[in-house]
């Protein structure tokens, strides 16, 4: 979706200034934020499609004055809510009140670094073949989701390169609605500076994403 997340390449918000030899937490509560986190996601009621999209959909304003962790809570937050595990009130004064959704798994301290160590892979096999190969000329579409997407505002419609076939992949646009894994083949496509930022740009740059195929035609 077109939202408060995806400012790459707008004007107005400074430089990017990574923080050298930044820690891992800047506060306490950071740590608590991402155990939180994961605690929650264990649930196994939501995709981190769905996460993401809960995230998007906090208002701008909010959104932008946010630190990371911040945003991270806010979008459990609406999860908890929405899928029955906890009511506004009882997130609002930090207790339960009732008895709400019980969840499918409960992450305990000694499962925590099996589950960490899985990880939630995302390659799904496909019978069909990929449309596009190494070396195509590709355009990405030019659409304003209201749902969750993963192809930024700066990248469509821009032609590119197609570098690598990376593989078929749960199809995020669905998946974060609840409309089935849907996977897709997934392309690194690369553009020129001057494709993605027009007259001026540093001819010796360039931008790659990883595009899933249904986001692409070719040229």
């Amino acid at each position: 979706m077109n939202g408060p997340h995806d400012l790459g390449g707008q004007m107005g918000f400074g430089p990017v200034a990574p923080e050298q030899n930044a820690p891992y937490f800047h506060a306490e509560w950071e740590k608590r934020a991402l155990g939180i986190t994961l605690s929650c996601g264990a649930f196994g009621a939501w995709s981190i499609d769905e996460s993401r999209h809960a995230r998007e959909n906090i208002p701008p304003a909010d959104y932008l004055a946010a630190s990371y962790y911040e945003v991270w809570t806010r979008g459990i937050d609406m999860l908890l809510e929405r899928h029955g595990f906890a009511t506004a009130e009882e997130l609002r004064i930090g207790h339960s009140l009732e008895q709400g959704r019980a969840p499918k798994r409960v992450l305990k301290a000694d499962m925590v670094d099996g589950v960490l160590a899985k990880g939630g892979p995302c390659d799904r096999p496909l019978d069909t073949t990929p449309l596009f190969v190494t070396g195509d000329h590709v355009r990405t579409k030019n659409f304003n989701p209201t749902g969750h997407t993963r192809l930024p505002r700066y990248a469509r419609a821009k032609v590119g390169i197609v570098e690598a076939v990376q593989g078929s992949f749960v199809f995020p646009d669905d998946n974060a609605h609840g409309r089935g894994e849907n996977p897709q083949w997934v392309y690194t496509v690369v553009f020129d500076g001057a494709e993605i930022w027009g007259e001026g740009a540093d001819p010796s740059l360039t931008v790659s994403i990883d595009a899933w195929e249904s986001y692409l035609e070719r040229v």
